[in-house]
């Protein structure tokens, strides 16, 4: 057998007991999962375009696209009439954005809008909401007290208490944020119950799509929150992954499987977890998750050898930003072409560790 080491595979232990026992039926794919993470993204372009055009097509069911801020942007191209095409037009959108350094919180809000427009047009509004097997679900957060101010020195002193008393203890965020989830309405997810924090759940409509993808990305203190959803309870709406930054929810039933493409092999549940060495995901969470992400020799032959972030538009000059982006992204190809190769010669239990 061929050893393909581009990919790192690792599965919930439910899941990993039923494939090892009766081998990996692909139609059992229930949710498909997008964290936040902003340019991480760009090394799973070719990830998504293997999910749209092998995965998905075998699969009968409905299935959630369940996302967190840029996880929201990937999949809102999954559900348009033409996704291949939409992906293409996205990811060759954002490599080439170029954001002045000083840009202020209304231009970037503005900029955001720009992009969301000419992705999202009316028609493209409706085939995500209609689409006949794809549920859309997004998670912001609705900011509580102080939170809702734009007022960066407020602001500032509010996400610095709700830093201190998540480094206490997670639960603890509930007093400064809740979720507000927006979900496709013919039918909720599988985590719309799930008790950690307060949910407001909010049906997608025409009226409040394009505000919730705004919310979702809105980095509080670098962007305008987004108030007064359509729809929503009154507050303002900003990044879903100040709660769910690499998604630390049940997404599917015991029948079922989550598919979960991911940057590297980290998963923090929110945004101020992050440097909290001994604060991960819930193993009990990703217990009927699939859960794939580039190995660490793969990372290593990439440009710097890391995967794309933010800092990359402080560190680089515009044109060598967008030289090792469309680097990355061509190099993407090889862990989409590894997975596939898996999955057609049924050997996902051979490359699989159990969390």
């Amino acid at each position: 057998m061929k050893k393909l080491d581009s990919l790192k595979i690792r599965v919930g232990q439910s899941a990993y007991r039923d494939i090892r026992k009766q081998g990996f039926d692909l139609t059992k794919i229930k949710a498909i999962l997008g964290a936040s993470g902003g340019p991480k993204w760009l090394v799973l372009s070719h990830f998504d375009r293997l999910i749209l055009e092998k995965i998905i097509p075998q699969i009968k069911n409905p299935i959630h696209l369940i996302a967190s801020s840029i996880g929201v942007w990937r999949f809102i191209c999954y559900t348009q009439n033409d996704p291949i095409a939409a992906i293409n037009e996205f990811e060759r959108g954002y490599i080439e954005q170029h954001l002045p350094q000083k840009l202020g919180k209304k231009q970037i809000n503005h900029h955001l809008r720009a992009m969301l427009d000419m992705m999202c047009n009316t028609s493209s509004i409706q085939a995500s909401l209609q689409h006949p097997q794809l549920r859309t679900s997004i998670l912001t957060t609705k900011n509580l007290h102080i939170l809702k101010s734009e007022q960066d020195f407020i602001l500032a002193i509010g996400l610095l208490t709700s830093m201190l008393a998540n480094f206490a203890n997670r639960k603890a965020l509930r007093y400064f944020f809740s979720r507000g989830l927006f979900f496709d309405s013919r039918e909720a997810p599988f985590f719309i119950n799930n008790d950690d924090f307060q949910i407001d759940a909010i049906p997608l409509t025409e009226k409040n799509l394009k505000d919730a993808i705004i919310a979702s990305s809105s980095i509080p203190i670098f962007m305008e929150g987004v108030r007064d959803i359509k729809g929503a309870p009154e507050g303002v709406y900003r990044d879903g992954g100040i709660l769910d930054y690499h998604l630390d929810i049940l997404p599917v039933d015991k029948e079922h499987y989550a598919l979960y493409p991911h940057f590297f092999d980290i998963l923090k549940p929110g945004w101020f977890d992050q440097p909290l060495f001994w604060r991960n995901v819930k193993v009990d969470n990703l217990d009927r998750t699939i859960f794939i992400c580039p190995s660490e020799k793969f990372i290593k032959k990439l440009p710097g050898a890391k995967i794309p972030d933010r800092s990359d538009f402080k560190n680089f000059s515009n044109s060598e930003r967008i030289k090792r982006w469309r680097i990355v992204t061509d190099m993407s190809k090889v862990l989409a072409e590894d997975f596939n190769e898996i999955l057609e010669l049924d050997q996902l239990a051979d490359y699989m560790v159990s969390f």
